[in-house]
């Protein structure tokens, strides 16, 4: 599982993970499908952790006035209210 989340951060496809950890594509992609298996947490905490690392930067760099980044975190802010 810890290999699973390392390369979920790096935003590594489930394809490629597969043959990293050396199993079917689609047996791994069926257990990150089922919410609650442990292959799909460390999937998620893979990727929702460096997905936060990249927020944390995008702020930084919209406080430091990147109008990209500003732009960005707008749209961040938009998505976040939809959510809830």
């Amino acid at each position: 599982m810890e290999q699973i989340e390392k390369l979920a951060a790096l935003y590594m496809p489930i394809s490629d993970i597969a043959v990293i950890i050396d199993v079917p594509a689609e047996s791994l992609r069926a257990e990150i499908a089922m919410k609650e298996s442990d292959a799909h947490k460390a999937y998620m905490r893979g990727k929702t952790g460096a997905k936060l690392k990249l927020r944390q930067q995008e702020m930084t760099l919209a406080l430091v006035g990147s109008s990209l980044a500003l732009e960005n975190c707008r749209k961040n802010l938009m998505d976040m209210e939809d959510d809830e």
